[in-house]
């Protein structure tokens, strides 16, 4: 798999870059925001694989990171992979919001960041992946419908991938989608944190846990009704359909 680092500190990148190969992946290094820019544009892959995934410092010495992420999902679909010193949830769902598909907080252990690196990968290897918008599948292996899901105000439409709230589209990153979609499907059914790991990060890693709660928070935010999704204390989250 090919992968864009995003360093400016040659020392680092240098010694992750060598981690990295030695688990097969092929490293392209920029060191500042317009690099990492000019590296995802289609002309200077022509005639190679698409990049599997960008890993993203924030701190970077030309632009705000968070700024070129914004810049790099609107030029790609590709998996990003924040990599921050910012520990603080708020910090985290405004990456989220700008289009990052995961985060890493430094400092990280290297186990981490893999197992980061290929659960966005396998994410981005499915059908439906690549797509935010595309026509396929659903989390959960479940089988795409014609008929939206309705819930009170808000309005999921499994096949395009599109999610309303009171006639208003709302844009959500891949697994926004897909975590909403899951609880979606059985309202006020209690799904278990390790049960939504599973099929919605198609991984039982426990680090993956931190992610989750982000996700909801995210959700919650951008749906503009945090009621919408309840945590069940101790067990993991469910689905409150609100009312019409």
């Amino acid at each position: 798999m090919r992968l864009l680092l995003v360093e400016d500190d040659d020392h680092v990148a240098a010694a992750l870059s060598a981690i990295l190969k030695k688990h097969g992946f092929e490293v392209t290094h920029a060191r500042n925001g317009e690099e990492a820019l000019q590296a995802v544009l289609p002309a200077a892959n022509a005639g190679r694989p698409p990049f599997g995934v960008v890993l993203l410092d924030l701190g970077l010495p030309d632009q705000d990171g968070y700024q070129v992420c914004g810049k790099i999902r609107k030029l790609t679909t590709t998996p990003v992979i924040m990599v921050t010193a910012r520990a603080d949830v708020r910090s985290r769902i405004h990456g989220l919001n700008l289009g990052a598909d995961d985060y890493v907080v430094k400092p990280y252990d290297t186990g981490e960041l893999l197992a980061r690196i290929h659960a966005v990968s396998r994410r981005s290897g499915a059908p439906d992946t690549d797509d935010p918008g595309g026509t396929t599948g659903t989390a959960g292996g479940g089988t795409d419908t014609a008929a939206p899901l309705r819930l009170g105000s808000v309005t999921i439409e499994l096949p395009t991938r599109r999610v309303s709230v009171a006639g208003t589209e709302v844009q959500l990153t891949r697994k926004e989608f897909d975590l909403l979609a899951l609880l979606a499907q059985r309202p006020g059914v209690v799904f278990r944190r390790e049960q939504i790991i599973s099929e919605v990060w198609r991984t039982s890693w426990e680090g993956t846990g931190r992610t989750l709660e982000v996700h909801v928070a995210s959700l919650r935010a951008k749906l503009r009704m945090p009621a919408l999704i309840e945590t069940v204390r101790g067990v993991g989250y469910r689905l409150v359909a609100p009312a019409a």
